[in-house]
């Protein structure tokens, strides 16, 4: 459980950024597109520590990407986890090249210890909502006795200093939910489109959103207002 100092507040319909902020507060999901000239995708974002079992349900029925947790970086390197490219030894881990991207974020995957398979949804909820409360105790986690590698939730390593280094969905989930004052975990997916096979769009993806009273934002306004915050 957190602590009581985590403050639950409601959204401030004129709010942008703090809609959102207020969102992760409450253990809701918001959407984030981010640059056309980059992904051009929008990721439905959860604050980790408060992932359920219904939750990891949307996020393969509705939305149906990758299910990943973006850890800060602090936070990773307190877990020892590295950048993927770094621990694995394979020719295919050279010269990648990412068209959109300097680099990829991803680290190791991982199950939480004490699930069976790692893959059902009470599993993944288990060890996403574990690394979220894992998060905001890194220094107190002995990680290799709670996690176990490899497993069924994938791993992504944020950027040292955010915002000012990186601006992919890992960067944007964990700097909200800094501001939030929640745990610096995040779950990241990308929406995808059944009918074309491809990325959902802005627009379908904003229609989601208000079908389902879920906050949207562009990764323009989330820069504008945090990319340079303290």
């Amino acid at each position: 459980m957190l602590p009581d100092s985590y403050s639950y507040r409601q959204k401030d319909p004129d709010g942008g950024v703090e809609n959102a902020v207020e969102a992760f507060k409450r253990g809701e999901p918001v959407l984030i597109h981010d640059a056309a000239e980059r992904e051009n995708e929008v990721d439905l974002v959860y604050p980790a520590y408060a992932v359920t079992p219904s939750d990891v349900a949307r996020l393969r029925n509705d939305a149906g990407g990758l299910i990943c947790v973006a850890l800060a970086y602090d936070v990773a390197e307190a877990f020892g986890l590295s950048f993927i490219d770094e621990v694995i030894d394979h020719p295919a881990t050279t010269d990648t090249e990412i068209e959109y991207d300097d680099r990829s974020s991803f680290s190791l995957t991982v199950n939480h210890r004490e699930t069976f398979t790692g893959v059902v949804d009470n599993d993944r909820a288990l060890t996403i909502s574990a690394l979220g409360e894992a998060a905001q105790r890194p220094s107190e986690t002995e990680f290799a006795a709670e996690f176990d590698v490899p497993g069924h939730v994938h791993l992504l390593k944020a950027a040292p200093n955010l915002l000012e280094d990186r601006q992919g969905h890992t960067e944007l989930g964990v700097a909200l939910a800094e501001r939030a004052g929640v745990p610096p975990a995040a779950v990241v997916c990308e929406m995808l489109d059944d009918e074309t096979g491809g990325a959902l769009s802005r627009t379908n993806a904003a229609s989601y959103a208000a079908d389902n009273d879920f906050v949207f934002l562009d990764e323009s306004t989330i820069i504008d207002e945090l990319g340079t915050a303290d």
